[in-house]
């Protein structure tokens, strides 16, 4: 169905007047479009044809003959050719793919930077905006041991968490995404401006807001619904008992994604949200990149610019040689088997295994399997 990778001006202009219809939003929209051919064909077609949709009444029908929506859309038109931004239409292949299945997805994407989608890992990491000195650090070892697997990192270029999560990318030679919840004319908060060139270079920022949208209170909820839509995984790095984040875990719930929380001690606020979801079963606990790792099934060999070799001379903790030593003389065996066998708890066998291969001595297999080199 998703064919052209672009869409012209022309297709471009009838889309931005149809979301501009009072009534219409991303569900209708796709709605009619699918129904109707494209969006030219909305305003084109009898309302005897359209009437028939389901979830289109007198007042829908009306609207759709309200013509200042087309100055409205000329108006963003020239704005989008002025400033050379790329836009992603729901039914192209640059569209982010999982996107494509969330029924209010956006119908169009505004985009700057140099953004790459193919065969790409995106995963989204989100929290509070009064991120600890535990919540920095973790966020950047976390990046740092992903980075093997050359992911996209998603976050909302907000002050605490996202920020961290954006910079530990860049310092990793990792594209890095802001999802904004605003037009692309301005940049919030102000003070991250400095970010924005280095952003670029390597992805940049993504939005489904025009140029005339402030960064309004409402306009973050609906920012939450792409950054959990798009991921493979969100994690909450830190968070208190409400906030932003746990909407947008609640949001990767709903969509099905896989969704990672950070514990913290009982006592600490802003380790009281994540506590809560995982506590509730909302969230898998992270206490590593392992967890992820394991859990979504990444082998190693997802960078093969980063692959790893078998050292030379290698130290293994005692911890390393147990399981190295029963791989030997057992050959390849699934994780489970070797936390029983070895007498390990699962959550620690991970990262036992996760640093055995990094140092080239054990390999995943498809099914949760290793074998020792």
């Amino acid at each position: 169905m998703f064919q052209k990778i672009e869409m012209n001006s022309t297709e471009l202009f009838h889309v931005l007047a149809l979301l501009k219809v009072e009534g219409v939003g991303d569900i209708v929209a796709k709605k009619l479009i699918n129904h109707c051919g494209s969006a030219a064909d909305v305003f084109k077609l009898k309302s005897s044809f359209i009437k028939n949709i389901d979830g289109v009444g007198e007042v829908l029908l009306k609207n759709l003959k309200n013509n200042s929506v087309f100055e409205k859309a000329e108006k963003e038109l020239k704005f989008i050719e002025a400033e050379n931004i790329n836009v992603l239409y729901y039914q192209n292949s640059n569209y982010p793919d999982k996107l494509k299945h969330c029924i209010d997805g956006p119908t169009l994407l505004f985009t700057a930077g140099n953004i790459d989608f193919q065969d790409r890992k995106l995963i989204s990491i989100v929290g509070t905006r009064e991120v600890t000195s535990y919540g920095t650090e973790f966020c950047k070892k976390l990046i740092e041991d992903l980075a093997l697997f050359n992911p996209i990192i998603v976050s909302g270029f907000a002050y605490g968490v996202d920020i961290v999560a954006h910079k530990a990318a860049m310092d990793n030679n990792l594209q890095t995404i802001g999802v904004l919840a605003h037009g692309l004319n301005q940049i919030y908060p102000k003070v991250h401006k400095k970010y924005v060139a280095k952003m670029e270079e390597n992805g940049g920022f993504l939005t489904e807001f025009w140029s005339n949208s402030n960064p309004d209170k409402e306009n973050f909820v609906r920012r939450n619904r792409i950054v959990a839509g798009m991921s493979e995984a969100t994690i909450v790095i830190e968070s208190a008992e409400k906030g932003g984040s746990l909407i947008t875990a609640n949001l990767a719930n709903d969509y099905s994604r896989d969704v990672f929380a950070v514990p913290g001690r009982v006592s600490d606020k802003f380790s009281q949200g994540c506590n809560d979801l995982i506590k509730t079963q909302r969230a898998t606990l992270m206490t590593s990149a392992a967890d992820l790792i394991y859990n979504l099934n990444w082998e190693m060999n997802s960078k093969p610019t980063k692959s790893v070799q078998k050292q030379l001379f290698v130290t293994l903790e005692n911890d390393e040689q147990l399981i190295y030593d029963y791989l030997q003389k057992n050959g390849k065996q699934l994780v489970d088997v070797i936390a029983l066998e070895c007498n390990f708890p699962i959550f620690r066998i991970s990262s036992i295994l996760l640093n055995m291969e990094l140092k080239g001595v054990i390999r995943p297999l498809p099914g949760k399997l290793f074998e020792a080199i």
